[in-house]
């Protein structure tokens, strides 16, 4: 039978979900990643999928993708991390008269991404869950290489001003709640969310800062903040099924300490999403999947406003990054050779983010990849113990634009980013003992 929720059984399960989070806190180090500053899967199966089963979610983690998935997951723990790696940096023409006009490449190129999530069936019909992650986020780190601008003041620096960069981490956690209706599968998750930043190397942005003292070389700050993601899924027939998940923005306390660098006196929200797919059946042993995705960086302005605004930065209404909006499609398919053995396969391509003309600034943000491809393989020790590893490859992509000084748009110089990267995951799933909830796959 499965556990009463007597007084005793929550308080042992506080004090799991309390070390899991601390742990996923400890560890929480994101980087630039497909789809801007997201990830197109959390945990071993959606990576290995590139993020394409919101149609069909069946562990512990599908609270980060899709929260209905959680009546299919059954009792279990899921344990993951990745291990990521991006290469970004930025060239020139020569002709820049304000950025370092040899190009660098960005340091720190390995940084780890947790993921943990548990989930227990209530009843025959619902199940709650909570899962811990990293998501998106970015870190890059210029040295302090010769300039030989002629911009007054001008030392070393891609910006003028010694080491350059910026640094943002994020952690999620995610309560979850999920009850099947028939065919129709519905799910609930609140979120909270926690980000922290620093930037340094910006001096030179000073005299176009509403706050001078709270653009740069602050150290970290951190905002606080939450949204909520709710999911469906419907089994049309016995081979098709249909799913759609979405997430509300994060809505988030300012960054005081940049207060001076983005719109709104420091305000960072995290961006919404909408997912939209379906997942069928081809063979007993095949399943063929793929997804829609919308991120709205439109409803961010510190990311989307324009870096070219003639307004002090951190003012309201004032200078971005110039993130537009990004659409993301996705395919995957799941081979299951023997019941202890799966294999997956994924292809992932989404629309950058970063234009051209806002490229000066966008060399400390490349988030610009557009396209992925991923495998994985899950392998059942015994009828409890689950290993995973996935992992993908997003190849070399770039953006040009011209270069903007202090002065205005330099039409001779011409500025590219590049970025390109790969993760490997692995995972581990423990399957408790006991009914499991039913499973959305027909048994042939």
């Amino acid at each position: 039978m499965i556990e009463r929720l007597t007084w005793g059984y929550l308080m042992k399960m506080r004090t799991i979900l309390l070390a899991t989070t601390l742990l996923a806190t400890s560890m929480a180090s994101t980087a630039f990643a497909t789809e801007g500053d997201g990830l197109p899967g959390f945990g071993a199966t959606q990576t290995a999928l590139s993020g394409s089963d919101v149609a069909d979610t069946t562990d512990a983690m599908s609270l980060a993708l899709n929260p209905a998935g959680l009546v299919d997951a059954g009792q279990q723990f899921d344990f993951g991390v990745s291990l990521f790696s991006p290469q970004r940096g930025y060239s020139t023409n020569g002709g820049t008269g304000f950025v370092a006009p040899e190009g660098a490449t960005s340091r720190n190129s390995l940084f780890p991404i947790p993921n943990i999530a548990y989930s227990q069936p209530i009843d025959a019909t619902s199940s709650w869950g909570v899962a811990v992650y990293g998501i998106g986020g970015g870190n890059t780190l210029y040295n302090a290489i010769p300039n030989p601008s002629l911009a007054p003041g001008c030392g070393p620096g891609i910006y003028c001003a010694g080491e350059s960069g910026v640094s943002l981490n994020k952690m999620f956690m995610s309560l979850g709640y999920a009850r099947r209706f028939g065919n129709v599968s519905l799910g609930i998750s609140p979120i909270f969310a926690i980000q922290q930043f620093s930037a340094y190397g910006l001096g030179a942005f000073k005299p176009s800062s509403a706050s001078p003292s709270n653009l740069t070389n602050n150290g970290f700050d951190y905002n606080y903040g939450g949204g909520v993601r709710v999911g469906a899924e419907w089994r049309a027939t016995q081979t098709l099924r249909f799913g759609i998940a979405a997430t509300t923005p994060m809505w988030m306390t300012k960054f005081s300490k940049y207060s001076g660098l983005f719109a709104g006196q420091g305000s960072l929200d995290v961006p919404g999403d909408v997912t939209v797919g379906f997942a069928y059946d081809v063979l007993p042993t095949l399943t063929f999947m793929a997804d829609y995705k919308h991120i709205f960086y439109s409803g961010v302005p510190a990311i989307h406003d324009s870096s070219r605004i003639p307004l002090p930065f951190g003012s309201s209404g004032g200078p971005g990054f110039g993130w537009s909006d990004v659409d993301v499609f996705a395919v995957g398919a799941e081979w299951r050779p023997t019941q202890a053995l799966k294999v997956r396969v994924g292809y992932e391509h989404n629309t950058s983010p970063l234009k051209g003309r806002d490229i000066t600034l966008g060399i400390l943000a490349p988030g610009i990849t557009t396209d992925q491809f991923s495998g994985g393989i899950s392998y059942a020790l015994n009828q409890n113990s689950t290993i995973q590893l996935a992992g993908y490859y997003d190849p070399r992509a770039t953006v040009t634009g011209n270069e903007v000084t202090p002065a205005g748009v330099n039409p001779a110089g011409l500025i590219t980013a590049h970025l390109s990267e790969f993760q490997v995951t692995l995972g581990y799933a423990y399957h408790f003992d006991g009914p499991k909830a039913p499973v959305r796959k027909q048994s042939f």
